[in-house]
């Protein structure tokens, strides 16, 4: 997708949130798109879901997704979150995050949820967790901070 302007930013995810289809939000990010990502929702749940594949996998002898596919899919179902519930008017910077790799991770269908732990005017904090099958069991977690101003 080409460049576009911050107010086709904030149109597009706008219509996203009315529709409830966030097809044309996540063309705007090709790494969501290669992730293969899309969102499901639920009265106010958001849940971002990572497709299984095998171009994901960092550890062929288990198999186990990459390190770095989980913190990336934890980053970007943060992001989504911010952009779903909160009035955004540019894509929110990421300020830092930390991973927490709870468990190994199968090339599988893979969820996350997040949640904003304290919004504020200029940096919102979110708790985000991930889980395959059973939500009980996360396989990561992660506590970042964005810059939403």
């Amino acid at each position: 997708m080409e460049n576009i302007s911050a107010e086709q930013f904030v149109a597009i995810l706008k219509d996203a949130r009315e529709a409830k289809d966030w097809t044309g939000a996540f063309d705007m990010i090709p790494y969501f798109k290669f992730l293969g990502m899309r969102l499901e929702t639920e009265n106010d749940r958001f849940v971002s879901v990572l497709p299984g594949d095998k171009k994901f996998i960092g550890n062929p002898v288990l198999p186990a997704l990459h390190g770095g596919v989980i913190g990336a899919f934890l980053e970007s179902a943060a992001l989504v979150h911010l952009f779903a519930t909160q009035d955004v008017t540019r894509v929110p910077k990421i300020i830092n995050i930390t991973v927490e790799y709870l468990r190994s991770a199968k090339p599988v269908e893979t969820y996350a949820e997040a949640v904003i732990t304290k919004p504020g005017r200029r940096v919102a904090n979110l708790r985000v967790e991930a889980w395959q099958g059973d939500r009980n069991k996360p396989v990561a977690a992660a506590h970042a901070n964005f810059l939403v101003s």
